[in-house]
């Protein structure tokens, strides 16, 4: 049986910045397993049942992969977050909040891959059936880009965000939250971790 692939090792450059500089990194076109959604990430039942559905079929998926010869590690749980309004994103009015959850999946990945592990979800929790079917597997292509780790609770990382929103005014870069959206990567579990080690990259692209 071939290694397990470990995706935040091999492509250490994308999930293992520094937590005191920013760096701007140029992300490869990647595919992703989504789920849409609006509304506030803490108590919102719709993101609660967004990641119920997201998580159980991205780990069938990666047993599916492991009995085909090719086996990984499930990557970190991503996000992406804008508001029509940028004003509500800034100003924290997180039930108009938009996001699209997601988990990257490896290019040997497919659809009918994807669309067997919801079968098999759905088998299993049908009270989650219609959430399911709004998942989807997407190429993202997300060009260049400035991050950073921040080490801490999410409540504590808008002087982080300062920071990497400086560096890209300093570099005579723009961004407008919509075409190039607020982009976290959660690395610590937050219901096991201390919030004070918890590690989440913050990621901006820019043009």
């Amino acid at each position: 049986m071939p290694a397990k692939v470990d995706f935040k090792k091999k492509l250490r450059e994308l999930y293992q910045p520094d937590s005191k500089k920013v760096v701007i990194v140029e992300i490869p076109e990647m595919q992703f397993l989504m789920i849409d959604g609006i509304g506030s990430p803490g108590g919102s039942k719709i993101y609660q049942e967004a990641l119920a559905a997201l998580f159980p079929v991205a780990f069938k998926t990666k047993f599916l992969s492991k009995s085909k010869g090719k086996d990984y590690v499930v990557p970190p749980l991503e996000g992406l977050w804008w508001a029509d309004d940028m004003n509500d994103f800034t100003e924290g009015n997180r039930d108009k909040w938009k996001w699209s959850m997601m988990i990257m999946q490896p290019d040997w990945i497919t659809k009918d891959m994807i669309s067997e592990s919801i079968n098999l979800t759905k088998t299993k929790h049908p009270e989650i059936s219609n959430v399911l079917t709004k998942l989807r597997l997407e190429k993202y292509q997300e060009g260049k880009v400035a991050q950073i780790m921040h080490i801490g609770p999410y409540s504590e990382e808008g002087p982080t965000i300062k920071k990497l929103h400086d560096f890209i005014k300093d570099k005579g870069g723009i961004f407008d939250g919509h075409q190039q959206k607020h982009h976290e990567i959660y690395l610590s579990d937050p219901r096991k971790a201390n919030p004070t080690t918890m590690k989440t990259i913050i990621r901006q692209p820019y043009i």
